[in-house]
């Protein structure tokens, strides 16, 4: 991928080889240069999506992009984890290795099958090189922190379990995440807050007996609400 950004230097007069194709002409060569100039210039979650990594589409882009923030953070953590052992089987990851696991397959949408592809991706050196080289001419765009200046959930891991009657669960997390929170598909003893509508079941046990504050949907719009008060 990194030598279409590298057209025009390679080539001293790429205007003029173009020009010299049968259908190009002076103004469709020109559009072209222009068109990869502006893509020097792209957002995490485009990047994210572009690497064709497997499983790994343009909603994943978008979640992964908001878990971590920034393409230094975001490659870190996929070279930093590493897969649990199967279970029975002595766990010789370090610390900052589990971590960095439990942490991306906690995002919700990310699932164990996709959190291989992706630190798979990382661990082949080729394509490592690949991306440092088409990084080279990359100018990759952070995710904008959202705007959490009175969120009452500002930092927050939320969780949400049973099912939502007055939104969707997509629309809960992103209104969670515009505000700041950090929506996971898990409960754990870094959960926050679990929303739990009818039919919850496991998570809110697991909730429950590790002490975590627990809302149900109507609780969870008081809560959010504030923010306007």
């Amino acid at each position: 991928p990194a030598d279409i950004f590298t057209l025009e230097a390679r080539f001293s007069d790429g205007l003029q080889q173009l020009r010299n194709r049968e259908g190009w002409g002076e103004k469709s060569a020109a559009n072209l240069f222009d068109a990869i100039r502006e893509k020097r210039t792209i957002p995490l979650d485009r990047l994210i999506f572009a690497l064709g990594i497997r499983h790994a589409g343009e909603t994943t882009g978008r979640l992964l992009a908001r878990a971590y923030g920034s393409w230094s953070a975001f490659r870190e953590a996929m070279q930093t984890a590493v897969p649990a052992p199967p279970k029975g089987e002595e766990d010789p990851r370090p610390p900052e290795a589990v971590e960095a696991w439990d942490h991306l397959n906690a995002i919700d949408g990310v699932g164990v099958t996709l959190a291989r592809s992706l630190i798979e991706f990382f661990a082949e050196p080729h394509n490592r090189e690949a991306v440092d080289a088409l990084l080279s001419h990359l100018a990759v765009e952070d995710v904008a922190a959202p705007a959490t200046e009175g969120s009452p959930v500002a930092g927050k891991t939320v969780v949400f379990t049973g099912t939502l009657e007055k939104m969707t669960r997509a629309e809960a997390k992103a209104r969670a995440e515009a505000l700041g929170a950090k929506v996971s598909s898990s409960v754990s003893a870094k959960t926050d807050l679990l929303v739990a509508g009818p039919g919850a079941g496991s998570k809110l046990k697991k909730a429950e007996a590790l002490g975590v504050d627990t809302l149900d949907e109507d609780g969870w719009l008081d809560l959010i609400r504030q923010i306007g008060d």
